[in-house]
C-alpha cells in the first residue's frame, strides 16, 4: 500500500470516527495538516468511496476477502439447474465426514505410554 493509500484511509477513518462528512477537501486538508503529501486523484476516490459503501461495513468486512454478501449465481439454460442443486448437498456430505474424522482425538499414542 502506499503513502498516499494510508495516509487517505486514517483521514478518511478520523473523519468517520468524528461523525463528520467524508469528502475529498477534508481527506486532503487532513492529509496536508499530517505533513504527508498525496498524489491529487487519492482523496477523491476515498471521497467516492464513502459515497457509495459505508465506512462501518468497509470495517467490519476487512478480513472477508469480499465474500460479505452472498452471490446468486443463475441457473444455466437446458435444464442443468438440477445437476447443479444436486452436486451442492454432495459437498456438504464430504465436508461433514472430514469434520467427523478429526473429531476422534485419540490416534493411538499418547505421550505418557
Amino acid at each position: 500500500m502506499s503513502t498516499g493509500e494510508l495516509a487517505c484511509t486514517y483521514a478518511s477513518l478520523l473523519l468517520h470516527d468524528d461523525g463528520i462528512a467524508i469528502t475529498s477537501e477534508k481527506i486532503a486538508t487532513l492529509v496536508k495538516a499530517a505533513g504527508v503529501s498525496v498524489e491529487s486523484y487519492w482523496p477523491s476516490l476515498f471521497a467516492k468511496l464513502a459515497e457509495k459503501r459505508s465506512i462501518e461495513d468497509l470495517i467490519l468486512n476487512a478480513g472477508s476477502g469480499g465474500a460479505a454478501a452472498p452471490v446468486a449465481v443463475s441457473a444455466p439454460a437446458g435444464g442443468a439447474g438440477g445437476a447443479v442443486a444436486a452436486a451442492a448437498p454432495a459437498v456438504e456430505e464430504k465436508k461433514e465426514e472430514l469434520q467427523e474424522e478429526s473429531d476422534d482425538g485419540d490416534l493411538g499414542f499418547s505421550l505418557f505410554d
